[in-house]
C-alpha cells in the first residue's frame, strides 16, 4: 500500500513538471524575438549565403566526380583496346616465320618444312609462356574438375581410379587461372 502511495506521488509530480514545462515553453514560444528587424535580416543574409556556398560545394564534388567517372571510363577503354599490343609484338616473329615457310613450300622438302614447322610452333608456345601460359599436366594426374575436362571413362588396370589415362586435348591456364580445361579420358 505504501509502495503504490509513492508511485502515486511519483506519477502526479511527473504530470506538473510535465505541465510547467509546456507552459514554460509555450511562453517563450509567444514571447516575441529581443533581435531587431535588421539583425534578422543579417541572419537571413548569411544563413542564405551559407546554403548557397554548401549548393556551390555539392555542385562541384559532383561535376568533379562526374569527370572522374568519365575519365576513368576512357582510360578503361584505352586500356581494353591496347592491352593485347605486348602479345601481338610476342606473335609478329611468328607470323614472319610462317610467311618464310609458306614462300619456301614448294621449293623445299617434307623435312625443311617440318623443321620449319618446330621452329614456328617453338616460338609460338615461348611467347605465350611469357605472357604466363602454362599447360596443365593431366595423364597419370588425379582428375580434377576444375583442371580437366572429363568425356569418357575407360578400365584401367594401370591406373587407380580417378585418374587421367589419355589427354586428348592439351589444357592451358594463365597464372592461377585455367583458360582452357585439358579434355581427357578417366579410369574407372
Amino acid at each position: 500500500m505504501k509502495m503504490e502511495q509513492e508511485n502515486q506521488n511519483l506519477q502526479e509530480e511527473a504530470v506538473e513538471t510535465e505541465t510547467s514545462e509546456t507552459a514554460q515553453a509555450q511562453d517563450n514560444a509567444a514571447a516575441p524575438d529581443e533581435r531587431t528587424r535588421e539583425e534578422l535580416i543579417a541572419e537571413v543574409a548569411r544563413l542564405t549565403a551559407e546554403a548557397e556556398d554548401y549548393k556551390t560545394r555539392y555542385l562541384r564534388a559532383q561535376a568533379d566526380f562526374d569527370n572522374f567517372r568519365r575519365r576513368s571510363r576512357q582510360e578503361k577503354d584505352e586500356f581494353a583496346a591496347y592491352a593485347n599490343v605486348k602479345l601481338i609484338e610476342e606473335l609478329l616473329p611468328v607470323l614472319d616465320t610462317f610467311e618464310m615457310a609458306m614462300k619456301s613450300t614448294a621449293e623445299t622438302d617434307v623435312k625443311t618444312l617440318l623443321t620449319g614447322i618446330e621452329m614456328v610452333y617453338r616460338q609460338l608456345t615461348g611467347a605465350l609462356e611469357k605472357e604466363g601460359l602454362t599447360a596443365i599436366e593431366a595423364v597419370g594426374q588425379p582428375f580434377d574438375p576444375n583442371l580437366h575436362e572429363g568425356i569418357m571413362q575407360v578400365a584401367s588396370d594401370e591406373h587407380p581410379a580417378n585418374t587421367v589415362v589419355q589427354e586428348l586435348r592439351k589444357g592451358y591456364k594463365v597464372k592461377d587461372k585455367v583458360v582452357r580445361p585439358s579434355m581427357v579420358q578417366v579410369s574407372q
